[in-house]
């Protein structure tokens, strides 16, 4: 029975490509007991400090499973019945040989890791290596991860292939604020809280992390809450200034000092870097703050922040770098040049490199330049649309508001135009030619605030493949609970608002684990094996895991594609999907909040973000009863696929609770919640846009058939809001606070009488209609059996092989091959700056090949190249080719680099 057992093993591991030469360790279920821990000291990756940290997590997962560990500086010393885990850099000789012979290798790209089995002189082995000590800390985290989350350890270290990855983003950021000194002195102050916190960043591969002071307000105008908005005296005592925030112990500023300065070493520890994020740098408080600064003349303002942050950098060697917000905003006002100037010699004192960060609404290539001269490496980090989380793409354009007089617009030699720049303010503006000094990173704001929990594996798994199709640094994602509590409107009572006290984790992170997985892992891998999040929701979850996963994912995605189709205002302030204030779609308030867009100021007048693929309101209404289409979605298409994303979750979260034998499970509970929250908010979206597109018919051809439909739509939205938000009452507290302002704080119940009052408006103009009919009568029945008609995106089976390169002042020549017939084919290309317009040509035919050509004079230019099909299929419509994929998450245009070099 031993020797067919035995034989059993063999065949197994001759089957998982390993070499036979000796004992070999066998990986059944029975016996595992103890695992060596095998690495040379004179290795240089597996002896940093961050790698020895992972490794201790490694044995604690051991230690937690009941198997012994031991550490051994050579193979050879280990017990021959051991498994050994063989922590390595991945070009020492041992680790190359083992994955010579399972034919891979890890990249020589920073962070890669590979997880390997084999055997070395008879000896069962398993490889964690990394190309660098990041890249180690990765793969030792992935085994501690599986035992963690519920694998057996004979199957946890049993890969039944290797694993080989690779980072597809350099920079994988999350930024946390603190805003408010009754909600984050807690957590700041709590050394627990930062173990697991930052623990868990590195364990999802986030690689940089960025603490942010001086966020809670705008400006320090109407400032009352002041605690580490103006930094520097509430973290140290500047040499040569008497510069001190009024009521702030030197106890409790020299206990912030030593506070940053853990939360610093502690990230680095754990193989991260680590950035402090300096929002504010005015304090001209008025007279009601509760700490005014005091003894800080206005000639002394520029170089006392120098000098103090001088003291911080050399205080905390583990920063990094400094992100600036660097317009008025700042508290520095706009066109100030020796502030800045003076500011980033500190940098040049810090005796070693500490990159620059900035983030503005109107950057200038002055800042640029000033940064740049401090001799620091640079980044411009603008918002990825606008204020918000939208589709996992860089908006094909932004909103004309934003654009400003585009006319105006000369491609500059430096890169960045100065005049007029408030296209800046909402996505990449023109930040990425070819050959910038400057980084890239592009930041994902807190649009919806991410109270509710989140977790779409398709849209991260975006993010990871499409942010840095510009050759961009890679991204910061702003935390869950961002704001909270911000301009002074902090409570006690939990940061995760639950009215539920059951439901508050006791570290506010953790709601968010999934969060953190799901996102972190797929921006350094967009190919990651769903194991790896399947794996956490099925040892929490068992058989429910995999329902849940859908459940989650469709109605997280609800406020990104809002967000992308419907611009309501920049400012996240103002609008948020997920917590959001109806705004009338009849007439406008009196004291309407939504300004961004041109008047009148209602709810189908309002742009996309993405106002090149998503459509208005109204303008569809218009084309509906001119029966005409457009190469734009329609929100007719967006409507349907929020009722989709909801009537997927709302399906799938039926199953996992059938499944879930403790229907009280506070984990299945969070996400039961916050996923019904999710799905009610896209049913009423998608019914609020119908509505609207009947509103909009009826006002352009006074046919009451059309207005009583849109009561009927909207009635159908307002209900679907209401049964939420009475579910969401006993969940979270009545008075959830993001600011002082009305549409800051409050609950979701509190926006239904808004509701009614609209659909009261839309009840008036019918009860005062007549019942006219229109003189296109049958446009207008077309117009309401096409809202009424589940929307049909138009198809097209075509081949195109994408370029890749161009050179400035060469023509470009596009290729597409339909497999069927089409009315024609336009092509829109631009090149990669927001603050100029697409432009449009029809394309020629030539049998079964469509082709056209961008002029070399187009493509005299500094920036990368964009371009997309509109294929008019005749009577299905207009096809946007490539277009958004079935889970949204698609680059829907080609990018074109340029083949010129930086500098």
């Amino acid at each position: 029975m031993n020797k067919r057992r035995d034989f059993i093993k063999t065949v197994s591991l001759i089957t998982a490509g390993v070499a036979i030469g000796g004992p070999v360790f066998s990986f059944d279920n029975e016996g595992l007991k103890k695992v060596s821990l095998v690495f040379d000291p004179n290795d240089p990756v597996a002896n940093a400090q961050s790698a020895q940290w992972a490794l201790e997590q490694l044995k604690e997962a051991l230690k937690v499973q009941g198997i012994k560990s031991a550490v051994y500086a050579k193979l050879k010393d280990a017990p021959v019945n051991d498994l050994c885990v063989l922590v390595s850099g991945s070009k020492s000789k041992m680790a190359r040989d083992l994955m010579g012979k399972r034919s891979v290798a890890v990249s020589e790209t920073p962070e890669a890791l590979g997880l390997v089995r084999g055997v070395i002189d008879g000896r069962s082995v398993l490889l964690a290596c990394g190309h660098d000590s990041r890249g180690l800390v990765y793969a030792l985290l992935e085994l501690a991860d599986r035992m963690n989350c519920g694998i057996k350890p004979v199957e946890a270290l049993k890969l039944p292939r290797p694993i080989i990855e690779k980072p597809a983003l350099k920079v994988r950021s999350i930024y946390r604020a603190f805003t408010s000194e009754i909600e984050d002195k807690g957590w700041y102050n709590n050394r627990e809280f930062w173990k697991a916190y930052l623990t868990e960043l590195a364990k999802q591969r986030i690689n940089r992390f960025s603490l942010s002071l001086g966020m809670g307000y705008n400006s320090p105008d109407g400032c009352i809450d002041s605690y580490f908005f103006f930094a520097y005296p509430f973290l140290v005592d500047v040499p040569g200034y008497k510069v001190r925030a009024v009521g702030l112990p030197d106890e409790e500023r020299d206990h912030n000092l030593e506070m940053l300065k853990f939360i610093g070493n502690e990230t680095t520890a754990r193989g991260m870097e680590f950035c402090l994020a300096l929002w504010s740098h005015g304090c001209n408080f008025p007279k009601n703050v509760n700490y005014p600064i005091q003894g800080l003349e206005v000639k002394d303002h520029a170089f006392y922040c120098r000098d103090g942050l001088s003291v911080l950098l050399k205080a905390c060697p583990s920063i990094s770098g400094i992100t600036y917000r660097v317009h008025s905003e700042s508290g520095i006002p706009d066109g100030t040049k020796n502030f800045w100037d003076i500011l980033f010699q500190a940098h040049q004192k810090a005796g070693r490199t500490v990159w620059i960060d900035m983030h503005g609404k109107e950057l200038t290539q002055d800042q640029l330049t000033w940064g740049l001269n401090s001799g620091m490496p640079v980044s411009a980090s603008p918002k990825y649309v606008g204020e918000h989380m939208g589709l996992a793409y860089h908006p094909a354009d932004i909103r004309r508001r934003e654009k400003g007089n585009v006319k105006a617009y000369i491609e500059p030699a430096s890169g960045v135009y100065v005049p007029g720049r408030q296209f800046t303010r909402s996505g990449y503006a023109d930040f990425v030619p070819e050959d910038r000094p400057w980084d890239v990173l592009h930041r994902i704001w807190p649009g919806t605030n991410m109270l509710l929990l989140g977790g779409d594996p398709a849209l991260a798994a975006g993010y990871g493949r499409n942010t840095d199709v510009f050759g961009s640094l890679g991204v910061e994602r702003l935390d869950p609970l961002s704001f909270k509590g911000r301009k002074g409107s902090g409570h006690p009572g939990g940061r995760c608002a639950y009215a539920d006290k059951s439901l508050e984790p006791e570290l506010d992170f953790q709601k968010f684990l999934y969060t953190y997985r799901v996102w972190g892992r797929l921006l350094y891998n967009p190919d990651t094996d769903p194991d790896v999040w399947l794996r956490f929701l099925r040892n929490k979850f068992g058989k429910a895991a995999k329902p849940l996963e859908i459940a989650l994912a469709n109605s997280s995605r609800v406020a990104h594609l809002i967000t992308t189709a419907h611009g309501a205002a920049t400012d996240n302030t103002i609008y948020k999907p997920e917590f959001y204030t109806n705004q009338p779609i009849v007439k406008e308030s009196k004291d309407s909040i939504f300004r961004d867009n041109p008047a009148p100021f209602v709810f189908g007048n309002v742009s996309p973000h993405d106002p090149q693929l998503f459509s208005k309101m109204n303008d569809f209404a218009a084309l509906l009863l001119a029966g005409e289409t457009d190469a734009k979605y329609s929100p007719l298409q967006v409507a349907r696929w929020l009722d989709d994303m909801a009537d997927t979750a709302y399906q799938n979260l039926g199953i996992a609770a059938s499944l879930i034998a403790d229907k009280n499970d506070v984990e299945f509970r969070r996400f039961y919640h916050d996923i019904r929250i999710q799905s009610g908010t896209a049913k009423f979206f998608a019914d609020k846009m119908r509505a609207a597109v009947l509103w909009h018919v009826y006002l352009a051809s006074d046919d009451t058939t059309a207005l009583v439909e849109a009561i009927a739509h909207y009635t159908t939205a307002r209900d679907a809001w209401a049964k939420m938000a009475e579910e969401a009452k006993p969940v979270y507290m009545q008075d959830i606070t993001f600011g002082t302002g009305k549409v800051e704080r409050g609950h979701w119940a509190d926006r239904v009488p808004a509701m009614d009052a609209d659909i009261a408006d839309m009840k008036e103009a019918l009860a005062n209609d007549g019942g006219k009919k229109s003189n296109n009568s049958e446009g207008v029945r077309k117009a309401i059996n096409t809202v009424k008609t589940r929307a049909q995106l138009a198809k097209v089976d075509c081949h195109h092989t994408p370029v890749r390169k161009f050179k400035a002042g060469e023509p470009i020549r596009i290729e597409l091959k339909l497999a069927g017939q089409a009315k024609g084919v336009d092509l829109y290309y631009r090149h990669a700056n927001q603050a100029i317009d697409w432009q449009v040509m029809p394309m020629g035919k030539a049998g079964d090949q469509y082709q056209a050509v961008i002029s070399a004079e187009y493509t005299k230019t500094r920036f990368p190249m964009t371009y997309y099909f509109a294929v008019n299929t005749g009577k299905e419509g207009i096809a946007i080719y490539p277009g958004l994929d079935e889970n949204l998450a698609s680059m829907p245009y080609f990018v074109v680099r340029q083949t010129i070099k930086k500098g």
